[in-house]
């Protein structure tokens, strides 16, 4: 049990400062400070309000997890961090932190990907990925199909999002809706007492000639404030848990249905799902649905999981640690649009001539203690 790497995830992609530590694939701590009470009366994340509370969080909720996690700083094995892809502001924060902890304890260093980090959280509830690992990624700004025969260096862009993922379409729809932010909880909510088949909302990208794996949701997103409009302007009452569910399940429908198509044309039999989308009830139901009847099996983590958290980076971490990839450098950038295609950044990615390496000798006389 000593052998397995003791890791630190630090996540500030988005609006939620996230520290997890984590023994190989056991988790020990996961805490979160969010800020989206702060964003909530401008109906959307502001990026400068996101960095400012990314900064004021670090230091408490890094001690906080250390706590709870009943472990010493010095006694880990190395720190992880997302380098990207999320909003540049708040990943500087993170990366930040990330180096300066990193410096001080003489410990290596991993900026890892937002996206893979969502699939490697997996491991923490049901145990190793298989590999290949297909996973269906939701979230407020991704809606992605990836194959990964190697979370730690080897994944694949099935499809994405071509306009608008599933998780931004639920927060323009509860905004027309006048349901608050964020909008996918309080849709899921009121969706359980309505009928999803009582308004045929259009399925995007599921035409014979459109591409198989991508999603589009903008068309939907259009489709249903314009319905709610109409009634507006009719002077009738809006349905809203009718609307709620019909526009839901028109979401989970097309996740599902192309997730599973993925899985049986690349012949991988088991699903994972992740990102903050899928802690949405109807989507696990339908999934687990859909890949009974197919014969996939399906590895959902729980909602406090999927949702952004730092125990997904300190996943991500341990496995690079135990697969003994390279280390980032100190000289490591966030990166806003850091492709899915690169799990992590490790050293000298960005043409520094000078070496990094040696900086985690000189610390080893630890700058923290």
């Amino acid at each position: 049990m000593a052998d397995e790497p003791l890791v630190l995830g630090i996540e500030t992609s988005c609006d939620e400062t996230g520290v997890g530590i984590v023994r190989g694939t056991t988790l020990l701590a996961n805490d979160i400070a969010s800020s989206v009470e702060e964003h909530a009366r401008f109906g959307g994340v502001v990026p400068e309000v996101a960095s400012r509370a990314h900064l004021e969080a670090m230091v408490p909720t890094i001690e906080r997890a250390l706590k709870q996690a009943g472990v010493s700083a010095k006694d880990l094995d190395g720190i992880a961090v997302t380098a990207g892809p999320g909003l540049a502001g708040a990943l500087l924060v993170g990366v930040s932190a990330a180096k300066a902890y990193a410096y001080a304890l003489g410990k290596p260093l991993y900026g890892v990907n937002h996206l893979a980090s969502h699939i490697c959280v997996d491991q923490l509830e049901h145990g190793p990925l298989p590999e290949p690992t297909m996973a269906l990624l939701v979230s407020g700004g991704h809606s992605s199909l990836l194959l990964a025969p190697d979370i730690t260096s080897d994944v694949r862009p099935m499809g994405s999002t071509i306009d608008d993922a599933a998780g931004e379409a639920f927060d323009k729809i509860a905004r027309v809706l006048d349901l608050g932010f964020p909008g996918g909880p309080v849709i899921d909510r009121l969706a359980k007492e309505g009928d999803p088949t009582a308004i045929a909302f259009p399925r995007g990208l599921t035409g014979p000639r459109d591409p198989a794996y991508d999603f589009s949701f903008s068309g939907l997103k259009t489709a249903v404030a314009r319905w709610i409009e109409a009634k507006r302007r009719a002077g009738e009452e809006v349905p809203v848990r009718d609307v709620a569910a019909s526009f839901q399940e028109a979401v989970v429908d097309v996740l599902t249905r192309k997730a599973v198509r993925a899985c049986k044309d690349e012949g991988v039999d088991h699903l994972m799902i992740g990102g903050g989308v899928a802690a949405n009830s109807r989507l696990r139901a339908l999934a687990e649905e859909r890949c009974e009847r197919a014969g996939i099996r399906l590895r959902v983590p729980r909602p406090g999981l999927c949702t952004d958290n730092g125990a997904m980076v300190a996943a991500l971490g341990a496995e690079m640690v135990a697969r003994n990839r390279p280390a980032s450098d100190l000289g490591l950038s966030a990166d806003s649009s850091l492709p899915v295609t690169d799990p992590h950044v490790p050293g000298h990615t960005h043409g520094h001539s000078h070496d990094h390496d040696h900086l985690h000798e000189l610390s080893k006389d630890n700058l923290y203690s």
